[in-house]
């Protein structure tokens, strides 16, 4: 059954609403659930409004592909483990940028009605653009994907002469809407697929020389090139609603970009081009080597620790996620906490691999929202803590941010643990961080390590306190 224009565009209006609701939901831990429900029922009025349009051709294959991914779909999220997250974004970022693509080249080769003068030339420029935002997005998604897989290591590629490289295929990009304009339609297709390569091998060149510290960044980046990368396709296809969609992810991708960017000290133009970041694990590539003593302890130690102090603040890392021992430090929180600690947890804006990864990790183990806090909220109480335990997290506990001008992090602002009367850093060995930098953190005076799996220490430590 076929609906009129003006019931699509009111369903369309409402959609649009439910989508900026979404996005104002998701702001807040409280609301993220009301936000994702608004989300999930914008795309569903968008979704049937759009297949009952009255103009709507080759239903039953549109029917049959939103029941083939809507399948998909769900047996992926189902399975996806909490770390695997970032790189199922990150995939999915990809499919958005090749739906750009191929709507482009299916605009251009079936524009459906005739176009002259004024109102061809944009049609084309729109297309020209749609197909290089989204061939970007696709390549850049993949590779970002790969490195957060593992697949491609995380060091960054640093080609000589990258920036004069970046410039010379940007200058073909703009020169080639010319003659892209002025040719007759075969030699034009030919420009259009040599668009879709070129822009594809920035997409490549771009991500690849961006290293594993700034992977959060480059996730949330690609999220907002997805949203421009729709937001163009909205324009090829004159559909209102997916240029409004596409615009709001563009946009709040763009801001959480720059959120997070401001939390590392640095410019989006530093993340893009600077090339900073290493392998996990690698050796400091400059800085001052760590000088002191490692002083371990042991589960007992801890735990006696822990029963003593009245403040206590958890730093979760992307060791915590991997170690998948969220639920094992929400029973350690639920016990201190009957007991009168006061425990709260200490969040940076790029802990993980993913924006808001930590969050969503100690939201899925039930850990309070309230005792959730972000780090300029909680950096000046570590002066009255008695303890911080640190879980899996390393560049951002780093002192030297702060103290070693010779660091590749110096100046990005850190969770300042080291003021707090006792650290204890769980680690599974020695390893420098995702940023390849050593921390000096280890060898302080106040600071001892607790090696082994996070998990099975944190059970232990569970263990421990109900025991005592």
């Amino acid at each position: 059954m076929f609906i009129p224009s003006t019931v699509l565009s009111v369903a369309y209006l409402i959609a649009a609403v439910l989508f900026v609701m979404s996005l104002g939901g998701l702001s807040t831990q409280q609301t993220a659930r009301k936000g994702n429900i608004y989300g999930m029922l914008g795309m569903l009025i968008a979704v049937v409004a759009t297949a009952a349009q009255a103009t709507l051709t080759g239903v039953g294959v549109q029917a049959g592909a939103l029941v083939v991914g809507s399948v998909i779909g769900a047996v992926l999220a189902a399975r996806v483990a909490m770390t695997a997250m970032p790189e199922l974004v990150a995939i999915l970022h990809s499919f958005v940028g090749l739906a750009a693509v191929l709507v482009g080249v299916s605009s251009h080769l079936h524009p459906g009605h005739p176009l002259v003068g004024a109102e061809r030339a944009v049609h084309l420029v729109e297309i020209w653009l749609g197909v290089a935002i989204g061939a970007l997005t696709f390549t850049g998604s993949i590779v970002a994907w790969a490195k957060l897989r593992g697949t491609v290591s995380g060091k960054p590629l640093l080609l000589p002469g990258r920036h004069l490289l970046n410039a010379v295929i940007v200058g073909s990009l703009v020169l080639g809407i010319g003659p892209y304009l002025a040719f007759d339609a075969d030699l034009a297709t030919g420009l259009l697929v040599g668009n879709v390569v070129i822009a594809g091998v920035l997409g490549v060149h771009l991500v690849m020389a961006i290293g594993g510290a700034d992977m959060p960044v480059v996730v949330s980046l690609l999220n907002s090139y997805s949203g421009w990368a729709a937001a163009a396709a909205g324009f090829m296809l004159g559909n209102d609603l997916l240029i409004v969609t596409g615009a709001l992810v563009g946009s709040s991708g763009a801001i959480l970009s720059t959120i997070m960017c401001r939390a590392m000290n640095r410019s989006i133009w530093n993340v893009v081009f600077g090339g900073f970041g290493a392998d996990s694990g690698a050796a400091a590539p400059a800085g001052a080597q760590a000088e002191g003593t490692i002083t371990e302890m042991k589960v007992d130690e801890v735990a006696a620790l822990a029963r003593a102090a009245k403040e206590i603040v958890i730093v979760p890392g992307y060791g915590m996620a991997v170690a998948r021992a969220q639920h094992s430090v929400n029973d350690f929180t639920r016990i201190l906490r009957e007991r009168g600690v006061n425990v709260r947890y200490a969040i940076h804006p790029v802990a993980g691999r993913l924006p808001g990864h930590m969050n969503v990790l100690l939201a899925e183990a039930g850990v309070p929202y309230d005792i959730v806090l972000e780090m300029e909220e909680i950096n000046q109480d570590f002066a009255k803590t008695d303890l911080v335990l640190v879980i899996g997290a390393n560049d951002i506990v780093n002192p030297g941010a702060e103290t070693d001008p010779s660091s590749p992090i110096y100046g990005m602002p850190v969770l300042q643990v080291w003021n707090a009367k006792a650290v204890i850093v769980s680690k599974r060995g020695m390893s420098a961080g995702y940023a390849g930098v050593e921390n000096p953190l280890f060898y302080h005076e106040r600071a001892h390590m607790l090696f082994g799996d996070a998990n099975k220490t944190m059970q232990a430590l569970v263990g421990a306190l109900r025991e005592g």
